[in-house]
C-alpha cells in the first residue's frame, strides 16, 4: 500500500518475534513505524546477539503440519498474511522431522534486514521506560517475557497488575561431534518427513531400564538453581524443567519428552528402548543440536555431569548449558480488549508473550495482528479480529476473554497458552464417516475432528481476508 507521509508513526517498543512482525505488518499497510529496541544499550540475561527476533530457547516452530495440527494451522494463516516471521523461517529451515526448526543466525539476520531495509521503518536503539511520558499516539508493546524492570514497573503502576509471572527454561545445546553415533541414530519419531524434507533429523539416545532410573535418580539429586526472586512463582506447564517433571513421579520422562515410541534402534535390531533422548538439529550446518524438552534449572556442573550419563552423550561437548529465567504477563482478559488495547489507556497495544500467549510462533501471530489493528486504525478504518474459528482468532479469544472464572467468582484462572484445537469453538457436527462413506472408529475420529477444523479455519480465514 503507498504510504502516507502526513501519518504519525506508530511506536513499536521491542524487536522480539511479536515486534519485529508488528512493525514488518504496519510498514506493510503504508504506515510508518518506529521500531525501538533496548538492546545491544542494555543487554538482558538471556539474549547473545543484538539482533531481531532471536530465539533464546528452542530453534522450533513446531509441527507445520496444518491438516491436524493446529501448530501448523497457525502457520498456514501467518503465510497467508504475509508473516516476515514465517518468511524467514521457511528461508532458513533446518530438518527437523515433522517440524518446521531453523537455523536461529541466519533467521535473524534475515528479520533484521528486512526491517532495517524497509523505508517506513525507522529503528532506535533505545530503551522504553515509560511510553505514556510521551506524545506517542499509538503505541504496541511486545517487549516479551524480558520486559525491563523499568518498564515493566510503569506497566504494572499503570494496571495494578504486578507480579503475575511463570518460569521458563532453556535447554543445553550439544556439539554433534561430540555424540557418538555407535550408540545413538538418526530417526525422526516414525519417520516423519518434515518440511525440511527429512525423515531422519532427529539423533536418538537410548536407555535401557536400569540406565533410565540410574539416571532419573541422578536427575533429582543434582543441584538446582535457588529460586531467589522467582520465589514463588508458578510454572508454565508447556516448558517444565525436566527435574520438576521427574518429580511428578519415575514414568513421568519415559511417557514426556524420553518417550520410545516410534524409534528403532539399528544397533540393536528387536531390542525396544524402555527411554530415549531426542536431540534436534539445531544450525543449518549441523554442528549444533539441542537436548528436546531438556529445559533444566539444574546448576551448570550438575547438567553437565547428570546429561552425560545419556548412552551417547558421554563425551558430549555443551555449546550451551541450560537455564532459567522468569517469564512476566498481564491479566489480559480483565485488561485488554478485543483490539488488544490497554482499557486504562487505549492508546498502547501489546503484542507477545507479555499478553499472556506462549511460543514462538503464537507470540509473533499476536504481533502479527496487532500490527494489523494499529495500522487500520491509524488509518481511520475498522478492522474486526480473524473469528475465533481460526487458529490466529482462536488464540486472541483466549487472551482477551477465552479464560476459565473460578466458580466462587475469585480470581480468574488465566494462564499463558499455546495455540491448540482445545481452544477452537467446536464443530456443528463431529464427522461419523470418512469421504468413502465408511464408518470412523476410534482415533480415526479424532484425526478427522482435527481436519474438519482445519478445513472450517482456512475458509473462515480467507473470508476474513477477502472482507
Amino acid at each position: 500500500m503507498p504510504p502516507d507521509a502526513a501519518l504519525p508513526p506508530i511506536h513499536v517498543v521491542g524487536a522480539g518475534l511479536a515486534g519485529s512482525e508488528a512493525a514488518w505488518q504496519i510498514a506493510r499497510a503504508g504506515v510508518p513505524v518506529v521500531l525501538h529496541e533496548m538492546r545491544p544499550v542494555r543487554p538482558t540475561a538471556v539474549h547473545k546477539t543484538d539482533g531481531f527476533a532471536e530465539l533464546v530457547c528452542s530453534n522450533s516452530f513446531r509441527s507445520d503440519d496444518a491438516e491436524t495440527n493446529a501448530v501448523g494451522v497457525l502457520h498456514r494463516e501467518m503465510r497467508a498474511m504475509g508473516s516476515l516471521i514465517m518468511r524467514a523461517g521457511d528461508a532458513h529451515q533446518v530438518p527437523a522431522g515433522g517440524a518446521l526448526a531453523v537455523d536461529r543466525d541466519g533467521f535473524s539476520a534475515a528479520v533484521t534486514a528486512a526491517l532495517e531495509a524497509e523505508p517506513l521503518v525507522t529503528i532506535l536503539r533505545t530503551e522504553v521506560e515509560d511510553p505514556l511520558a510521551s506524545d506517542w499516539g499509538s503505541v504496541i508493546i511486545a517487549t516479551g517475557p524480558l520486559t525491563s524492570d523499568r518498564l515493566a514497573a510503569r506497566i504494572g503502576a499503570l494496571t495494578g497488575e504486578a507480579g503475575l509471572a511463570f518460569f521458563d527454561a532453556i535447554a543445553p545445546i550439544v556439539h554433534a561431534d561430540s555424540i557418538d553415533m555407535g550408540v545413538a541414530w538418526r530417526q525422526s519419531r516414525y519417520d516423519k518427513v518434515g518440511p525440511g524434507g527429512d525423515a531422519a533429523a532427529y539423533v536418538n539416545c537410548p536407555l535401557d531400564r536400569d540406565g533410565y532410573d540410574a539416571f532419573v535418580d541422578a536427575l533429582l539429586a543434582g543441584e538446582k538453581t535457588e529460586f531467589r526472586d522467582f520465589e514463588g512463582t508458578p510454572y508454565f506447564d508447556g516448558c517444565l524443567p525436566i527435574e520438576v517433571m521427574a518429580e511428578r513421579g519415575r514414568e513421568t520422562l519415559r511417557h514426556g519428552p524420553m518417550k520410545p515410541f516410534g524409534l528403532t534402534n539399528p544397533h540393536r535390531p528387536g531390542v525396544k528402548p524402555y527411554a530415549v533422548v531426542q536431540l534436534r538439529q539445531d544450525n543449518a550446518l549441523a554442528t549444533l543440536f539441542n537436548m528436546v524438552g531438556f529445559q533444566t534449572k539444574l546448576k551448570y556442573g550438575a547438567q553437565a555431569a547428570v546429561f552425560r550419563m545419556i548412552p551417547g552423550l558421554e563425551r558430549a561437548e555443551f555449546a550451551r548449558l541450560g537455564g532459567l529465567h522468569r517469564n512476566t504477563y498481564l491479566n489480559s482478559p480483565k485488561l485488554l480488549d478485543r483490539q488488544l488495547r490497554l482499557k486504562a489507556a487505549p492508546r498502547l497495544r501489546f503484542a507477545g508473550q507479555i499478553t499472556g500467549c506462549e511460543g514462538y510462533v503464537e507470540s509473533a501471530a499476536v504481533g502479527l495482528i496487532a500490527g494489523r489493528l494499529a495500522a487500520a486504525e491509524r488509518l481511520g478504518r475498522t478492522l474486526e479480529p480473524p473469528p475465533p474459528t481460526t487458529a490466529i482468532g482462536a488464540l486472541l479469544n483466549h487472551i482477551t476473554g477465552g479464560h476459565i472464572e473460578t466458580i466462587d467468582a475469585g480470581p480468574r484462572s488465566f494462564q499463558p497458552m499455546n495455540v491448540n484445537f482445545g481452544l477452537f469453538p467446536p464443530l456443528p457436527e463431529t464427522p461419523l464417516v470418512d469421504a468413502n462413506g465408511r464408518k470412523l472408529r476410534g482415533p480415526e475420529k479424532g484425526v478427522a475432528r482435527k481436519k474438519a477444523l482445519s478445513a472450517r479455519a482456512a475458509a473462515d480465514l480467507s473470508a476474513w481476508l477477502a472482507g
